[in-house]
């Protein structure tokens, strides 16, 4: 879309002038000089619930800059956060509602018996609370917080912010959407959201929202639909030995790749001909974080645990991939970063995140806000 590229060729320079970029080197090595977003992975997901107003909300009070509801649809077709379209381990819908209504469904080409969203209406879903679905995380929280719908996202996360006198984004991703293509019909999910992001924040790409996607098609689609910015997400399942990346599926290729028969993975994706790709509908790029610095195994326990896992590898700098993504104007935002799970050989996620920063990721995605508020702010300092 031509406004894209006029909106970037405009903005950019300022960008970089408010950043100091025109008085020598800015502190962050970004896109635009600026310093890189914090954005609250399912809200505050390791001190919350995941996906709850509650867990927006401490997100939003730790400092993030934006919020995350991932999105699935209702069987009365209303947008609502959940980070998939089953429901067992997020909430206690098996307390509620007896095992007849689960269902099996083709999921992203893996046949998967659970609760299904789409089988439920918003009403029924309204009966539901949140669980914290992640061990060793606290329970406490357990069974208070309902599940919101994207409408109520926005209206909380809009009066959190004006009460503390700041613009919170939102970052909304599209779930499965093939998978909703094949229940709702084609881009229906899609013209709902753009549709309720219209009304919210307009139709510009300085709203404060990203919408991010796995699949590549539905994103093709909504640049041809909204202005709002566009991010394609990149996915994997494990690091080789090697250094290379594991693409196994489901994590191998977008699955509206799958359906079409197109052979190219998640990693062509972020080759200087998938970048070119990328950058024809979308403005920025998710990589898993693994694609974004050169490791190696280097023979040491640097976890403790007694065995080399991921964790473990030593890290070498950048693989390449952040420079690229910038010199073809792409930001590049990577996830997710966890203070109760290793990265690497950090033993400190704060450092973990500081690394990235320097790096210069535009953004990063963590389930505890406030770590990444520091990280930032020890780089500012």
């Amino acid at each position: 879309m031509q406004i894209r590229s006029l909106f970037i060729a405009l903005a950019l320079p300022l960008l970089a002038a408010a950043c100091g970029g025109g008085a020598g080197d800015p502190i962050f090595k970004t896109l635009q000089g600026s310093p890189p977003l914090v954005i609250g992975h399912r809200g505050a997901a390791g001190e919350r619930p995941e996906h709850t107003l509650e867990s927006y909300r401490r997100a939003i009070e730790l400092g993030a800059d934006f919020v995350e509801p991932d999105l699935v649809l209702t069987k009365d077709g209303v947008m609502v956060a959940r980070h998939e379209p089953v429901l067992d381990a997020t909430t206690d819908v098996a307390t509620k509602f007896p095992a007849s209504r689960r269902s099996t469904k083709n999921l992203d080409g893996v046949a998967t018996t659970a609760y299904f969203a789409s089988d439920f209406t918003l009403a029924e879903l309204k009966t539901l609370r949140a669980v914290q679905a992640t061990a060793g995380r606290s329970k406490e929280f357990d069974g208070l917080y309902p599940i919101p719908t994207l409408d109520e996202v926005i209206a909380f996360v809009k009066s959190e912010g004006a009460s503390r006198g700041r613009t919170v984004g939102i970052y909304p991703e599209i779930k499965h959407s093939t998978f909703h293509a094949g229940i709702f019909g084609a881009n229906v999910f899609e013209d709902k959201l753009v549709a309720t992001l219209h009304a919210a924040y307009g139709n510009a790409m300085d709203a404060p929202v990203f919408i991010q996607s796995f699949e590549v098609a539905n994103l093709q689609y909504l640049n041809t639909k909204t202005n709002i910015r566009l991010v394609q997400l990149v996915d994997a399942d494990d690091v080789n030995d090697d250094g290379s990346m594991s693409l196994v599926a489901p994590y191998r290729q977008p699955y509206d790749f799958v359906v079409s028969g197109d052979a190219r993975t998640f990693a062509d994706l972020l080759t200087g001909t998938g970048l070119d790709f990328v950058k024809t509908y979308a403005d920025a790029v998710g990589p898993w974080k693994p694609y974004l610095v050169k490791t190696v195994n280097d023979g040491i326990d640097r976890t403790g645990d007694g065995k080399l896992t991921i964790n473990d590898r030593r890290v070498d700098g950048s693989t390449g991939v952040i420079e690229a993504a910038h010199a073809r104007g792409l930001l590049v935002h990577t996830w997710t970063f966890r203070n109760d799970a290793s990265g690497y050989g950090f033993q400190d996620p704060q450092a973990e995140m500081e690394y990235y920063m320097r790096l210069g990721v535009d953004g990063l995605f963590t389930d505890f806000p406030g770590t990444g508020v520091a990280a930032r702010n020890a780089i500012l300092r």
